[in-house]
């Protein structure tokens, strides 16, 4: 098959023929018929992912049907039309059987601990835990839109965040994730104000639903004017981006007994972030992660798409063939263009 393959961290990678995949025993084989092209990609291309082995094949947002399937694989079939959710739960640790198999203590992530989906198939372990039946429907590129921004912004809006109608949430980072959670916290009936720091995004950000916009390039105090508009803070707000200012900012602009969830991951250079310790203890406020969905989650996500409550087929900014992929993990560094970047073309 072909897949894109990078043999050092930070090297272009290549686009080359390899082995085709093979189901494991509770696994099965996907021809990826879309992947998303996601900034945890290239933080793992930039080696700050320590599950990473070389030589690698990157990809975790995708969408496609099942032609091989494991000998313990009892619910699906070859021809099923699914995607998974990035982190993929081993169903049987203490985490899976509470309900939180985002922070399964053995899970299986493909693009990371194992070969992902920027190839023409894809092998996916623990399947009966983890596949996601797709509705006829939705198109590929949609379902691989979800893959890791949307579901991981849906958990952290509705779970993480607890947004009700009427909230003020503050969403720092206007890409993928962020412009996800806009239209989900919008959905759910709060007031957003968007917060990135070119007005392009925050256009876009405002055709989504963002009540209001900061254009932090051009604001001197971001967390004020939040708070200007807010009248107070933020009952939730959202790092979606992953700096330690987006991340300080967030925090403090809530208001009392104000909810901040961490989307942006926090890695390298950024993995250690100051935190407004006074203000979080003077205010009592919570601090979240968010990490990911699990896949019995899907189903309410769902829903709201069915229901034409969410249309996260309005975030896929452009889609390109698995030749043009290297390049575009490379640039993905420079926050460059609207939307989610989707291979559709193998």
């Amino acid at each position: 098959m072909k897949a894109v393959v990078f043999e050092k961290f930070g090297e272009a990678p290549t686009v080359r023929t390899v082995p085709d995949p093979v189901p494991s025993p509770d696994g099965v084989v996907i021809k990826v018929e879309a992947t998303g092209l996601c900034r945890s990609d290239w933080h793992g291309w930039m080696g700050h992912d320590p599950d990473i082995r070389l030589p690698h094949v990157p990809g975790h947002e995708l969408a496609g049907i099942v032609v091989a399937v494991g000998r313990q694989v009892r619910n699906w079939k070859a021809g099923a039309r699914v995607t998974v959710p990035f982190v993929a739960a081993c169903g049987r640790c203490f985490e899976c059987a509470s309900g939180n198999h985002q922070v399964c203590e053995h899970q299986f992530q493909p693009g990371f601990t194992a070969w992902g989906s920027y190839a023409e198939y894809v092998a996916i372990d623990r399947a009966d835990t983890n596949l996601v039946t797709l509705p006829e429907e939705m198109d590929f590129a949609t379902a691989a839109s979800l893959g890791c921004r949307f579901v991981t912004s849906f958990r952290a809006v509705v779970d993480q965040g607890r947004v009700t109608p009427g909230e003020w949430v503050a969403v720092h980072g206007c890409g993928g994730v962020g412009l996800s959670a806009i239209m989900i916290a919008s959905a759910m009936g709060a007031n957003v104000v968007a917060i990135d720091l070119t007005d392009e995004k925050l256009d876009f950000a405002r055709k989504l639903g963002a009540a209001a916009t900061v254009n932090a390039a051009q604001t001197p105090n971001v967390v004020k004017a939040v708070k200007e508009i807010t009248n107070g803070g933020a009952h939730m707000s959202m790092d979606a981006l992953g700096h330690p200012t987006t991340s300080y900012n967030s925090i403090s602009n809530l208001r009392r007994r104000g909810r901040h969830v961490q989307v942006g991951l926090m890695l390298g250079d950024h993995a250690k972030a100051a935190i407004p310790m006074a203000k979080v203890i003077a205010y009592e406020l919570e601090i979240r992660g968010s990490h990911g969905m699990q896949a019995f989650r899907y189903g309410a996500m769902m829903e709201m798409i069915r229901a034409g409550k969410l249309k996260p087929d309005l975030l896929i900014g452009k889609t390109l063939s698995l030749d043009e992929a290297p390049a575009a993990l490379m640039a993905m560094g420079n926050f460059e263009g609207i939307g989610i970047g989707v291979v559709t073309r193998f």
